[in-house]
C-alpha cells in the first residue's frame, strides 16, 4: 500500500488550497473562467492554470472549456458542493479568529459560553460582517459563569449562556434550545445498550465532564438531583474539543451538547447512548446586565441570532 492510498501525505498536499476553491466557485456562478478570473482579480491564463493544476491533483476533470464558455463536469459539479462547505467553514473559521484577535479599536465586545462560541457565534459574526461591515468585535470564550462575570464587570457589552436559568445580575432572552448527550466510544459497554440507561447508573459513573461553571453541569446536576447528582468527573476538561477527544479515545463516557458532536456520530467515532426518561434540554440565551439592554452593534447582533434560530 502507498503511502497516499493509507493517507500519510499531509492534507494540505491532497486536498486544494482556499484559493483554488474560490475559484471554482466563481466559475460555477458565472458559467465562465475569464468573469471567474475578474471578479477574483487574477489573469485568465492564472486563472486557466490554477485549475489545471487542481484538475491534477484531483485526477478528475472539473471544467468543461469550449468557445461559448467554460462549464463544470459531473465531477466538477460535485467538487464544487464540497468546496462551497469547505469555504464557508474558512469563513466561519476567520470570522471566529478575527474576534479572538481583540482589537483595540472593537465597538462590540462579546463573551459566550464554549458551545456557543465554537458552533454558533462564527456563523452570526458572518451574518454581522454582511449587513454591518463597519462594525469590529472582540470574544471571550469561557463557560457561563465566565460570561456573567464579564458582562457584570463591564467587560462585554453582550454575552451567550446556555443552561436553565439567566444568571444573576443579568437580564436575558431564549435565541434557541439544545439537547445534550449521553456519548461513548464505540468499544465501551454503554455503546452495545439494548435498553436506555438507568439514571441512578448515568449519576453514579465517573464521567468526562466540562467544569463547574459550565452550562452542561448546571443542566446535568439538576437532571441527576434526586440521584444525588453527578459522581465525581473522571476527567474535568475546559473546552468542549477536549471532551470530545478524551471519549473518542476511549478514556470513558462524556455528556456533551448535540451541536458539538454531529460529525463524530455520523463518523461513528461516537455512539449516542439512550437514557431513560431525562429532560436534558437547554435553552441557549442571549444575555447583558439588569437594565442595560444592548444598544448599537450588540443590538444588531441580538437582532441577527433572532432571525437566525438555533434548535437542537
Amino acid at each position: 500500500m502507498s503511502d497516499e492510498d493509507d493517507g500519510r501525505v499531509p492534507l494540505a498536499h491532497r486536498v486544494p488550497d482556499l484559493g483554488a476553491l474560490e475559484l471554482l466557485l466563481a466559475v460555477a456562478r458565472h458559467g465562465s473562467l475569464g468573469r471567474a478570473a475578474r471578479e477574483l482579480g487574477i489573469t485568465q491564463p492564472a486563472a486557466s492554470s490554477r485549475i489545471r493544476s487542481m484538475e491534477r491533483q484531483l485526477g478528475v476533470a472539473l471544467v468543461d472549456r469550449s468557445p461559448r464558455g467554460s462549464r463544470l463536469t459531473d465531477a466538477g459539479a460535485l467538487v464544487t458542493d464540497w468546496a462551497r462547505r469547505v469555504v464557508e467553514a474558512a469563513e466561519a473559521f476567520d470570522a471566529g479568529a478575527q474576534a479572538l484577535r481583540g482589537r483595540r479599536d472593537s465597538r462590540l465586545r462579546v463573551a459566550a459560553s464554549m458551545t456557543i462560541a465554537e458552533y454558533l457565534l462564527p456563523g452570526w459574526l458572518i451574518a454581522l460582517r454582511a449587513e454591518r461591515p463597519g462594525t469590529a468585535v472582540s470574544l471571550m470564550a469561557g463557560n457561563s459563569a465566565m460570561v456573567a462575570r464579564s458582562l457584570l464587570a463591564g467587560e462585554a457589552d453582550l454575552g451567550f449562556v446556555e443552561g436553565l436559568s439567566v444568571p444573576e445580575g443579568l437580564d436575558g432572552t431564549p435565541i434557541g434550545h439544545d439537547r445534550l448527550v449521553v456519548l461513548a466510544a464505540p468499544s465501551h459497554p454503554w455503546a452495545r445498550r439494548r435498553s436506555p440507561l438507568p439514571l441512578a447508573e448515568l449519576a453514579a459513573t465517573p464521567l468526562i465532564l466540562r467544569e463547574r461553571g459550565s452550562g452542561t453541569r448546571q443542566v446535568l446536576d439538576s437532571a441527576l438531583s434526586e440521584y444525588g447528582g453527578l459522581a465525581d468527573p473522571l476527567l474535568e476538561l475546559a473546552s468542549t474539543t477536549a471532551v470530545k477527544a478524551a471519549a473518542v479515545s476511549g478514556a470513558g463516557p462524556a455528556v456533551l451538547s448535540e451541536l458539538a458532536v454531529t460529525e463524530e456520530l455520523t463518523a461513528r467515532r461516537l455512539t449516542a447512548v439512550p437514557v431513560e426518561d431525562v429532560d436534558l434540554h437547554r435553552d441557549l440565551r442571549a444575555v447583558w446586565p439588569t437594565s442595560h439592554r444592548p444598544t448599537g452593534p450588540a443590538r444588531d447582533l441580538l437582532t441577527l441570532t433572532r432571525r437566525r434560530p438555533t434548535s437542537g
